[in-house]
């Protein structure tokens, strides 16, 4: 098992949602974070007053997936966040050691593969 994790632009969020969708990658988790990679500082005005903003608003997923699903996953990502300009953000992949469904109980395998309810 591993942990993707995707860092993209806040524009392309429901396209990388959409294209994890139809990679039928599942069990997702999206939160808003701030960060500083390779994108030149930005300067913009806040009530009148010129601000060089140094962190840039990202949008952060987590993906805890089964291994023949790492690719796929790493895959959709890339296709719904890709614009070709510097910032559109990075993947990690990092081993998940245990994973547990809290309402049934099931662990590792069974608590990453989709459930049909």
């Amino acid at each position: 098992m591993k942990l993707v994790i995707g860092i993209v632009r806040p524009e392309k969020a429901n396209d990388v949602l959409e294209s994890l969708y139809r990679a039928d990658v599942r069990g997702v988790s999206m939160s808003r974070v701030q960060g500083h990679g390779g994108e030149l500082e930005r300067v913009e005005t806040y009530r009148g007053t010129t601000v060089q903003m140094g962190l840039a608003e990202k949008v952060r997923f987590e993906i805890a997936v089964s291994d023949e699903f790492v690719e796929p996953t790493i895959e959709a990502l890339c296709a719904g966040a890709r614009t070709g300009e510097v910032g559109d953000g990075k993947i990690f992949v990092v081993p998940l050691e245990q994973a547990v469904r809290i309402r049934t109980g099931d662990t590792d395998m069974g608590a990453v593969t989709p459930v049909d309810k």
